[in-house]
């Protein structure tokens, strides 16, 4: 029997940043500014680190499946919604998502270029994709999407846009919901960075916000990711998810951090300053944020070609000519540790 795989997944997928050990070892850095993957550069405090030790002692045991502490905690500090629901990193919901509402066959709509992974785990169901071209500035045409995703099964919209960091109006995404006979995923993962709040829009029951601690929260290592459902969609989507998403040590991580106000703001600030410095500074055109990133416009070079540029001088970047329909002239770049952004403007102006 001649072994068969499927050509979604033969030749192409999630694109993660180089190495920073990769980039260390070749370029002979001590360290390297990681400014590549939109995390957050300090660690977690003192308590959320205590909370995920005292968690391992009890690693033998199976984690709570309805993981009562962590949605209490989201409930208690970020918005009293009827249904909270978990996943394995914003993907980890994005994917239970689809496998719970998308049959093979069925329109999923996109909204792109943007993350990857709505795409590939939609192709993985079988869906029908369908891309909806941004405009030129990168926003949102409220009635090109509707005119796609009004008969879809689920579409999807990041706002603010990974990679773009485009803000989209909460009065166009619920002008969006009100014409549409599907479902809209929102994904928020890098919405505390922005002045818009979506919450007030899940009275729609066909919304669904998801949202992430990797970013704010400093735990992209422990893959946590929640949503906020409506209250039709809460049983079928704990049915189809993996059991036990969350571990003992992810949960009583994230049930300590959500309820760090001080760390959560200092963070927020902190990106906010180095955002309009980097607005100011860079020598090239930047796109305007709401996130924790920026997008650069290096042309006439290539984006390829500059992450290996500045890779030389020790910083770590995104090219962006993996999204599809963005174009290959594009970076985008994190804001990080203050040595890591000064580090980078001093690198990016030498080009």
């Amino acid at each position: 029997m001649k072994p068969r795989v499927r050509s979604e997944f033969a030749k192409s997928g999630y694109v993660f940043a180089k190495s920073p050990e990769d980039i260390a070892k070749e370029y002979g850095f001590s360290k390297v500014a990681l400014l590549g993957s939109n995390e957050n550069p300090y660690p977690p405090s003192d308590k959320v680190l205590k909370a995920a030790a005292d968690a391992l002692s009890g690693v033998n045991r199976y984690p709570d499946p309805k993981a009562a502490k962590f949605n209490a905690g989201i409930r208690a500090n970020i918005c009293d919604a009827p249904v909270v629901t978990s996943g394995l990193g914003m993907d980890g919901v994005i994917e239970t998502v689809i496998r719970t509402l998308v049959a093979p066959g069925e329109k999923v709509v996109i909204s792109t270029p943007t993350f990857s992974v709505y795409g590939l785990d939609a192709k993985a169901a079988s869906a029908n994709v369908v891309n909806v071209p941004r405009k030129s500035d990168f926003t949102v045409d409220p009635e090109e999407f509707i005119r796609e995703a009004k008969d879809a099964k689920l579409s999807f919209l990041c706002t603010p846009n990974n990679p773009t960091g485009t803000v989209t109006p909460v009065a166009d995404i619920e002008y969006i919901l009100e014409r549409i006979d599907g479902v809209l995923f929102l994904d928020c993962a890098y919405v505390e960075f922005s002045d818009v709040d979506y919450l007030p829009l899940l009275s729609h029951d066909n919304l669904i916000i998801g949202r992430t601690l990797s970013k704010v929260y400093g735990l992209a290592g422990l893959r946590i990711g929640y949503a906020f459902v409506p209250e039709w969609l809460a049983g079928p989507y704990n049915i189809a998810a993996t059991p036990f998403t969350l571990n003992k040590v992810s949960e009583a991580a994230a049930t300590q951090a959500v309820s760090e106000t001080a760390y959560k703001n200092n963070f927020i600030a902190h990106v906010r300053k180095w955002r309009e410095v980097f607005i100011r500074e860079i020598p090239f055109p930047v796109y305007p944020s709401g996130s924790n990133f920026v997008l650069i416009n290096v042309s006439p070079m290539k984006g390829d070609d500059v992450m290996e540029l500045l890779a030389k001088q020790g910083v770590l970047v995104r090219s962006c000519a993996s999204f599809p329909g963005l174009g290959d002239t594009y970076i985008r770049v994190s804001v990080g540790d203050v040595w890591e952004n000064e580090r980078f403007l001093s690198a990016v102006k030498k080009l």
